[in-house]
């Protein structure tokens, strides 16, 4: 048997994984948290191989938390899983040391595959990964000006490009509304824009949002 544990947020996402990983009958859930804090306690009696990571998580993210088990847990491999569109984080993903790459509103029978293959000790990417691998490979080397942003200021990017204000991303985040301001600020520094709106036109021509 496989063993997996979990680490999302949500209650209700986290049954559906280990429903869909259980039914395989070749995988165990032999664990399951909420935050970094819980995995870390998890971790220390649940066997694991392979971590299925939500990558927006409370406190310290999910690219933040890979890289606290690096040292912690460095035979655990770990299976992205999240809500963000494969061309948004996939890539940045996977240079940053994780195995796979899954949306959420992908197939279930995906996820099985997945967590088989990265046990296995490949990675596993989805077709359309594989075609923006195979496209960055062919095309010169460009780097945009968001790929030096941290992950918490991607995700504040992307999330006041749709609209949210500063108050409700950083509720979600689970942030102070004054950190959440200092990325805002790092943002239009580092991007060398002026406003919400620039940033939103950003985000746009870009296809962040």
């Amino acid at each position: 048997m496989i063993q997996v544990v979990l680490c999302d947020d949500h209650a209700m996402i986290r049954r559906g994984i280990r429903d869909t990983l259980t039914d395989s009958g070749e995988i165990h859930v032999s664990g399951e948290a909420a935050n970094h804090t819980e995995l870390r306690e998890v971790l220390r009696s649940a066997p694991c191989e392979v971590l299925v990571l939500d990558l927006n998580l409370p406190g310290r993210s999910g690219l933040e938390v890979m890289a606290a088990l690096k040292d912690s847990h460095p035979h655990i491999k770990t299976l992205i899983v999240s809500m963000f569109a494969e061309d948004q984080y996939a890539i940045r993903c996977l240079r940053a040391g994780a195995s796979g790459y899954l949306n959420k509103a992908g197939d279930p029978a995906e996820l099985v595959i997945a967590v088989k293959t990265i046990r296995a000790g490949r990675k596993y990417v989805t077709p359309s990964v594989s075609e923006m691998l195979v496209d960055q490979l062919a095309a010169p080397s460009v780097e945009t000006l968001h790929s030096r942003l941290s992950e918490r200021e991607l995700q504040t990017l992307i999330k006041i490009a749709s609209g949210k204000k500063l108050s409700d991303i950083a509720e979600e985040l689970m942030l102070s509304p004054k950190t959440v301001s200092v990325y805002r600020a790092r943002l239009l520094e580092k991007l060398a824009l002026a406003n919400n709106a620039e940033l939103t036109v950003y985000a746009i021509r870009n296809a962040l949002v």
